[in-house]
């Protein structure tokens, strides 16, 4: 099986609803996004995909969707107080976790019909989790 990797940097805010600790309250971290795609066989220019084109699905899609933005849970008070604010804000069904946001960006690669094998966020440099199938 041939692998490639891409990274993706971006920011972000969050909080964890109903957690007993520091990320139960609103605050910001500088994510990486790791996309592992995997096929056992090269296309004709002898690629697993072509770089540029994962950046164009998924880069922007980051870019337009969490980049820069609260992402908080479905029924967080939060929500409507920085949106009466004019605050960007993506809603998810579950807390922002580095498990979740892992699992989001992996189920849009999926969707979008990207190969992909992993997806590892990297909530920190030295704090990651992983989803992939």
């Amino acid at each position: 099986m041939y692998t490639v990797i891409k990274e993706i940097h971006f920011c972000y805010g969050h909080r964890l609803m109903d957690y007993d600790g520091k990320c139960a309250h609103p605050h910001g971290h500088n994510g990486k996004i790791e996309i592992e795609l995997e096929t056992r066989d090269l296309d004709k220019h002898g690629m697993v995909y072509d770089f540029g084109d994962i950046k164009e699905i998924v880069h922007r899609w980051v870019d337009r969707e969490l980049d820069h933005r609260m992402i908080l849970k479905q029924g967080d008070p939060l929500i409507e107080v920085l949106r009466g604010m004019g605050e960007p804000v993506y809603v998810m069904p579950d807390n922002p976790t580095a498990e979740c946001l892992s699992r989001l960006i992996f189920t849009h690669a999926r969707a979008q019909g990207l190969p992909v094998r992993r997806v590892t966020f990297w909530e920190t440099t030295s704090s990651c989790a992983s989803y992939g199938e």
